[in-house]
């Protein structure tokens, strides 16, 4: 039996487009191809299919996949060996949760106490455990030129440079928590500037186009890791950190 490009996309949450990069890069080629020009998978390709998403919610990057499943000899064997990777990542879901409820445990005594919230976040790092960049990643799915720079990157990082990117993350964070306790709007100058400045963090590795940026922004409100993260620090920033965003591309970017 086979299926067509658009069912399996369908069944899998998979773009066409996505499809259709996998094969241009050797990752997963289609059964056969009709003479239409449409493309068919048939049992062994969604097979394949599933070790590649699985993978991918690891937060494991293509090139890492591809030499993964280059070098699998028994599908059991490999689906074992993935079956480890989930359990190691259900540890660290564990973990996360035990950091966000730390996180709101330390808010709401920094509430009642009446102290600034960032003496309470001693290692604002912390904020991150458990928290990698599969959330961006797969909001990036339709984006694999993005995804893919974003993962080399991230792959170079030593872990010090790891800790100091996760700090800045936070302190942006609580910046752009603080203009939204000010009451200013997503498009506020001031706003915009905090957005201006993650943008150019970004560009670093390569600059977004504007539909790239906005799926990043959709990420703090569609991810519950994120979402719980933003959260955390305060009611409504991840919403409000998404329309910044979303004012930013459309005045901004094209």
């Amino acid at each position: 039996m086979a299926w067509p490009i658009a069912e399996v996309a369908r069944m899998s949450g998979v773009t066409a487009r996505t499809l259709r990069h996998y094969d241009a890069i050797g990752l997963l080629s289609p059964a056969w191809i009709g003479a239409n020009g449409h493309r068919y998978y048939e049992e062994r390709q969604l097979l394949r299919l599933q070790q590649i998403l699985v993978l991918r919610e690891l937060a494991l990057g293509l090139p890492e996949i591809g030499r993964i499943l280059a070098a699998q000899v028994d599908e059991l064997e490999a689906l074992r060996g993935h079956h480890r990777r989930l359990l190691t990542e259900r540890d660290r879901l564990d973990a996360l949760a035990g950091t966000v409820a730390r996180t709101i445990t330390e808010l709401e005594r920094s509430r009642k106490d009446g102290t600034d919230m960032i003496t309470i976040i001693s290692r604002p790092e912390n904020l991150f455990e458990g928290i990698r960049s599969a959330p961006c990643m797969k909001a990036l799915h339709d984006f694999p030129e993005l995804a893919g720079a974003v993962e080399r990157h991230t792959a170079a990082m030593s872990e010090a440079e790891r800790e100091a990117d996760e700090r800045e993350r936070t302190a942006q964070m609580i910046r752009l928590a603080e203009l939204l306790a000010a009451g200013l709007p997503a498009d506020a100058d001031a706003v915009q500037a905090e957005i201006d400045t993650q943008y150019r963090t970004l560009a670093r590795i390569r600059p977004a186009t504007a539909e790239e940026y906005r799926a990043i922004g959709r990420t703090c409100v569609e991810n519950e890791h994120w979402h719980a993260a933003y959260e955390a620090i305060a009611q409504g920033l991840a919403t409000y950190q998404r329309a910044a965003i979303d004012a930013y591309a459309a005045t901004r970017l094209r």
